[in-house]
């Protein structure tokens, strides 16, 4: 028989809540959030890896004993959202054998269980008070490296996941408050970064410890039952919080649809396709029509698709809401088996969290966006893609001591910020997926091992356009230094797919780009012609595509990649002519990008030319339409460009484009654009085109869709009225 109590419920928990008072209930909330805070606090400083300490991919939290979300970290909340899953793995295969009792720790990394992929490793502790278990505590943090085929564990190549890493499927690492010996030297075997690894897992078995004893000093002093009953309301109120806004909203089906490319064998393009319906106070998120589950690395499991449903939920529709597991409760996710987003077992998944599981937060955060525009309290919640891919390098070699050395650089959290109805979106924003992003100082990645940042930077003219723009990405360029010789791997996807969706006119934000020079250059060349992203490409640089895999740098070689800037959000037509000149000003929209995306005309580069911008505005718009004039539009708005009156959807020319329970694009003018029409940033897998619905009057873009070429037009909303 297992040693830990059977788990409390809020049936069987004593419910002390008629003696609960409101001040008391607030105070022991926020100290479980202290405590995820201090938690928090005790990984990151004793952490030896940048990808922590620099750049936050970690997460923790406390759950229940049953693993509800209780609190989690404001970190990548990917992890937050499956380490629920790697509790109730771990209790329904081991609560008998080898038994769940006080002092242990469970180690897992096995996507199949309840992880993304077998970098992102998670250790979780019960919590017991008197013989009883009342809870669990859990860290997540990515590891530089846990064995496999290629170091970092991203096995590009592979065709089932034994090929990737180390799969370790919850074993008790810590048992009785002892770290067992023999398991610690099993895995310090498999990963080529010993030292880093294992100091990773001690700050995490640390933070676990923190918090449990934090936790069990508040229980003593306000009472278990008092506890787990506050805790068990505040997942309560959560969900009633939800469910109140869900049925405030109205009810209808919004879609979104995005594409990947190359699945670490060949360059064939995948698909994730989701329905949310909104009926009353509940949601479901359905993702029939996604691609079935890939024969190379992109994959991720359900654990993968739940944590990315969470994160395109959270900021949207619960930004005032405290995030725990009473947020799930009104939520249905489905998707068929053997999908890319539903992987079956052994499909390859190391590359699941940057590749699966970011499409699918993109388009959850599309359709969310979409259904929370068409209520005005909860349209300033909604925002275009938030640099809709990722792109992974890693460095590894001989350090300049002859040491192994290692790393991960996580740089490109640097793109772009979707824009939002009534501001633009952030530059360098960070990743969607990490609400405190952080990337680390140049000098702080170049101190800790044998390279070299030539320039790191803004990319003009990234932002997807729009009445509001989305934010601009950046780019980066590193060479080795005082080594002969380092191991670089690539891998990603957005190079042929602009990821970063705009709404309601908005366009896309750019693709990424990755890229490599070889030269023989001293380094004292290559910081004088090579500071930028412009001097670099004037001396010529091979264009990489998604996934080269694996390089070798030797000295005077330079790798570089770019990152997708954020969507854009309303007709780019329609943007503030003061603000666009500002942008040129700010180097965030070149001259040219002004004209062509903005139909703003700049003299001397400085100032605007009102008459010719006027002029070219309505120019640009009859083109769209194939006509020579078309009816004037506001360009100070606050509607979005299409939106519902009276049960039928209306241009925000006040075109009738047909019943909200329809599809609206039929009653739209259609084209097929070329992405070099959109700058030079924009590229398509040869499979894709680009489609505009404009309104059919005064020409306004009311949406681009990057679609299959074989495929329909995406209904993207219809509403229940």
């Amino acid at each position: 028989m297992s040693s830990a109590t059977p788990l409390p419920t809020q049936s069987d928990t004593c419910d002390t809540s008629a003696s609960i008072d409101a001040i008391t209930f607030e105070v022991v909330g926020n100290k479980l959030q202290a405590i995820a805070e201090e938690q928090a606090t005790t990984l990151k400083a004793a952490s030896g890896s940048p990808v922590v300490t620099e750049a936050s991919d970690f997460n923790n939290g406390i759950y229940l004993a049953d693993g509800s979300i209780v609190t989690m970290g404001p970190q990548v909340l990917f992890h937050a959202g499956t380490m629920s899953s790697v509790i109730r793995s771990i209790m329904r295969d081991y609560s008998e054998n080898p038994g769940i009792a006080p002092g242990d720790m469970f180690m897992l990394n096995d996507p199949y269980r309840g992880a993304i992929h077998q970098p992102d490793v998670s250790i979780v502790a019960p919590v017991f008070i008197g013989g009883r278990q009342v809870a669990w505590v859990g860290s997540c943090a990515h590891q530089l490296d846990m064995g496999g085929m290629n170091f970092g564990s991203w096995g590009i190549g592979a065709t089932e996941i034994q090929q990737e890493a180390m799969l370790i499927p919850g074993i008790k690492l810590v048992e009785g408050g002892v770290l067992r010996r023999d398991l610690w030297q099993m895995i310090m075997g498999m990963t080529r970064l010993p030292d880093v690894l294992g100091l990773d897992l001690k700050a995490m078995i640390a933070a676990n410890t923190v918090a449990s004893r934090r936790l069990t000093i508040l229980m003593e002093r306000y009472g278990v039952d008092t506890v787990i009953t506050i805790m068990n309301r505040e997942i309560d109120t959560s969900q009633r919080q939800l469910a109140a806004r869900l049925a405030a909203l109205p009810d209808g089906v919004f879609r979104a649809r995005d594409y990947l490319e190359h699945d670490g064998h060949t360059d064939a393009l995948y698909e994730i396709c989701v329905a949310v319906e909104k009926r009353g106070p509940h949601i479901t998120f359905d993702f029939e029509g996604t691609s079935p589950q890939a024969p190379g690395f992109i994959n991720c499991t359900m654990s993968g698709l739940r944590g990315a449903v969470l994160t395109g939920l959270l900021p949207i529709l619960a930004p005032d809401i405290r995030w725990n597991e009473g947020l799930l409760r009104p939520v249905t996710i489905r998707a068929p088996e053997g999908s890319l987003c539903n992987a079956t077992f052994p499909a390859p998944t190391s590359a699941g969290t940057v590749s699966a599981a970011w499409v699918v937060q993109n388009v959850a955060v599309a359709a969310l966006s979409r259904l929370v525009t068409f209520l005005p309290a909860t349209r300033g919640e909604g925002q275009a893609v938030t640099k809709g891919h990722m792109t992974v390098l890693t460095l590894a070699g001989p350090n300049r001591d002859g040491s192994p050395f290692g790393t991960f650089l996580l740089d490109s959290t640097a793109g772009g910020g979707g824009a939002f109805i009534d501001h633009d979106g952030l530059d360098g924003s960070g990743d969607y997926v990490v609400p405190r992003p952080a990337i680390a100082n140049v000098e702080t990645n170049e101190a800790s091992g044998p390279y070299l940042y030539l320039f790191r930077e803004f990319v003009p003219d990234s932002g997807g356009p729009g009445a509001m723009r989305g934010g601009v990405g950046s780019t980066l360029a590193v060479t080795p230094h005082d080594t002969p010789v380092l191991t670089a791997m690539m891998l990603g996807h957005g190079v042929e797919v602009p990821n970063s969706i705009g709404l309601f006119g908005g366009r896309p934000g750019s693709c990424g780009r990755n890229f490599l020079r070889k030269s023989t250059d001293p380094v004292s060349a290559l910081i004088k012609n090579g500071y930028s992203l412009d001097a670099l490409s004037a001396q010529g640089v091979d264009d990489l595509g998604p996934k080269p895999g694996v390089l070798q740098l030797r000295a005077g070689h330079v790798i570089g990649y770019s990152f997708q800037g954020g969507g854009g959000y309303g007709d780019p037509l329609r943007r503030a002519v003061g603000q666009v000149a500002h942008d040129v000003s700010t180097g965030l929209v070149t001259v040219a990008g002004a004209r062509r995306d903005y139909g703003v005309v700049m003299m001397d580069g400085a100032r605007v030319d009102v008459a010719a911008t006027r002029t070219l505005r309505a120019t640009l718009r009859a083109q769209r339409l194939g006509t020579t004039s078309v009816t004037d539009v506001s360009e100070d708005s606050a509607l979005p460009d299409v939106y519902c009156a009276e049960g039928r959807f209306v241009s925000i020319a006040g075109v009738d484009l047909g019943p909200c329970t329809g599809d609206w694009k039929e009653h739209t003018h259609r084209r097929v654009v070329d992405p070099a029409d959109y700058g030079p940033h924009l590229r398509l897998h040869p499979e894709l085109e680009m489609r505009e619905y404009l309104c059919p009057k005064s020409g306004s873009l009311l949406e681009v869709e990057v679609v299959r070429k074989s495929q329909p037009s995406l209904v993207s909303f219809q509403l229940s009225v």
